[in-house]
């Protein structure tokens, strides 16, 4: 079966991936493999975004269609075929918003044309309003395996946490795998409930997936439960006066130790 290599857009803040499709992985600090538990369907569902032939193309004509609530965006096929589409804001919006999330399956119905079956590849986004102003996607089959992806949602107070007073440090938000479309889950839950103080959980704790493959290297850290940095205070040093009205450093407790130490093994 020929695999298509498909690289998902990153996940951010406007990407809402909570959904009855995650997968929950345990990571337990006797060093067994996180148990694995599977919550609701795991299938994706099909979302139609329907959309029209863009004939102006350029900035200008880009400003206009955002005026009106439109986005501009770009099919490209599987071949060399590229379509230059216009969908509708708001259409769009809560097409990217479904419990699927940036990893939805987009049944792309272009007006005058072929039904497409999508995925968004790149998102733009207004820098100050966060709207979208462009989107790229990308023509894939259901029976070809792709990559995405998708988000982690640490969950839970480690133990570390609780009875060390550590913090819990994500070295990453999301993992990056290779399933079916159908596949993919739309988020990865990691319960970190049991973790202690020095722990890292790695990719290669994360439990396997039916159909689901890691394509990060297993040695990549997640996430990590440290303590917080102590500042030592610094020492004020003491001053005494001599005969002179010189100032004369006074040793601290320490380097009077020391100093003792040292006269000690003159007179031995």
């Amino acid at each position: 079966m020929l695999s298509s290599r498909i690289l998902f857009a990153s996940w951010d803040a406007m990407a809402h991936n909570v959904g009855r499709s995650a997968a929950l992985l345990t990571f337990a600090r006797s060093g067994n493999p996180p148990e694995f538990s599977q919550r609701g369907d795991k299938h994706m569902e099909q979302v139609t975004l329907r959309a029209q032939p863009r004939a102006e193309l350029g900035t200008r004509p880009s400003r206009r269609l955002r005026r009106q609530g439109l986005i501009p965006a770009t099919v490209y096929g599987k071949t060399a075929d590229v379509q230059s589409i216009i969908v509708d804001g708001r259409e769009l919006y809560s097409a990217l918003h479904t419990e699927a999330g940036r990893n939805a399956l987009l049944n792309v119905q272009i007006e005058g044309g072929d039904d497409v079956l999508a995925v968004a590849r790149e998102v733009q986004y207004h820098p100050v309003r966060g709207e979208v102003i462009h989107l790229d996607l990308i023509q894939i089959s259901l029976d070809e395996t792709i990559s995405a992806e998708v988000g982690l949602e640490y969950m839970g107070t480690p133990i570390g946490v609780r009875e060390d007073g550590g913090f819990v440090e994500a070295i990453a938000n999301s993992v990056n795998i290779a399933a079916l479309p159908t596949a993919i889950p739309s988020s990865i839950v990691v319960n970190i409930e049991d973790m202690a103080t020095g722990d890292t959980l790695k990719v290669a704790d994360l439990p396997p997936i039916e159909g689901v493959e890691y394509t990060d290297d297993e040695d990549r850290p997640l996430v990590t439960v440290l303590l917080p940095r102590v500042e030592e205070e610094p020492v004020e040093e003491l001053l005494e006066f001599g005969e002179d009205g010189e100032p004369i450093a006074v040793p601290t407790a320490e380097e009077g130790a020391e100093e003792a130490e040292a006269a000690a093994d003159e007179e031995e």
